[in-house]
């Protein structure tokens, strides 16, 4: 079991001890994997920047993913038009909901870099660090939008996640809307109160007393 974010941190460092002679960047997705990525970039020696994206939730259900979105120039978007369809969402209605998410993550960049400038990943072996996943839409987006801004190579590296999450990144997709949609919805709400991804209800931390799961998959 974890502790918290940090012992999370300090376990999938060991797991990726052979990058600190390959002078990586580290990225977090903010902002739970923050805590997470600071102690693998502290063993590692590397920089630490952020990697800021959003999922573009289903309309009624926030947590199912119909989308993200991912900061870049331009910002790099995913689509799952799977869930689009079945909720019959319009491409009005997405571009709407994409524009608020490139508008938070425009205001949430200049917030918590405070005016820093982001790091460049080309040609640098890069360290995606979240602190779980649940359908793995954004941090496909994020790992997306750091091979469009040139890295040679990304790791995600995440403590805890459910299996199908993991084959679906493994696939270079997030998980759709199968047949019996219904299910998947229940599931989806089953995850968010009670996986080890999320941490159990009112946990404001998702490693915490999670079971050790470490996924490190490379892009």
């Amino acid at each position: 079991m974890f502790a918290d974010r940090a012992e999370a941190g300090r376990a999938l460092a060991q797991r990726l001890a052979d990058l600190e002679g390959q002078a990586p960047l580290v990225y977090a997705l903010p902002r739970g994997g923050a805590p997470v990525a600071a102690e693998i970039a502290r063993a590692l020696g590397a920089p630490l920047d952020l990697a800021i994206a959003r999922k573009i939730g289903a309309p009624g259900n926030e947590e199912l993913a119909m989308g993200a979105v991912a900061e870049g120039d331009p910002p790099v978007v995913s689509r799952n038009a799977a869930v689009i369809r079945h909720f019959g969402v319009s491409d009005e209605a997405f571009a709407a909901a994409r524009a608020q998410a490139d508008a938070e993550i425009a205001r949430r960049g200049a917030l918590w870099r405070g005016g820093a400038p982001a790091i460049s990943p080309a040609g640098r072996v890069c360290v995606l660090v979240d602190d779980g996943l649940a359908t793995g839409a954004t941090a496909l987006v994020a790992v997306r939008a750091l091979k469009a801004r040139a890295a040679a190579r990304v790791v995600l590296a995440v403590p805890v996640g459910p299996p199908d999450a993991l084959a679906a990144m493994a696939r270079g997709r997030p998980r759709g809307l199968p047949p019996g949609a219904g299910g998947l919805l229940r599931r989806q709400r089953r995850l968010r109160r009670f996986s080890p991804a999320r941490g159990r209800r009112g946990d404001g931390d998702p490693a915490r007393g999670a079971r050790r799961h470490l996924i490190v998959a490379t892009t």
